[in-house]
């Protein structure tokens, strides 16, 4: 009789294992990412300056577990009007990417001098790479 039970258990656990496997135990994903547009160049000196400030900016970014996504001034419309450049950077949650945008203020200064650009939070959750309803 015990190894009924004892086989019972091991089929159990293997079913177990397999839904852990092919589902995961991992609650939802939620990865957020900082999304800057830039629509016009209005200082082509201090757009310059700017770009020479990217190696810093990565660095600040890495600080806070960021992962630059995109960033280039190669930008396709597919309907309406494609801005001039566009930078992506993804974070783990909303505090580390308000901490990179903090720590961001003198960069910051010099795009919205540079450019007319905005800046903004986007927050996207998926499981298993599929979006989530109601997110």
């Amino acid at each position: 009789m015990r190894i009924r039970y004892a086989i019972t258990l091991a089929v159990g656990i293997g079913f177990g294992l397999t839904a852990i496997a092919t589902h995961g135990l991992a609650a939802p994903t939620r990865k957020v990412y900082i999304v800057i547009e830039l629509d016009e160049i209005t200082d082509a000196t201090h757009y310059e300056a700017l770009k020479k400030m990217v190696p810093r900016a990565t660095v600040e970014a890495q600080f806070e577990d960021g992962r630059y996504i995109a960033r280039t001034e190669n930008v396709t419309a597919l309907d309406g009007n494609a801005p001039k450049g566009i930078i992506v950077v993804a974070f783990d949650n909303e505090a580390k990417a308000k901490a990179f945008y903090d720590s961001s203020k003198e960069i910051t200064a010099m795009r919205m001098k540079a450019t007319k650009s905005r800046a903004f939070i986007v927050h996207v959750c998926t499981e298993g790479g599929k979006l989530l309803p109601n997110c």
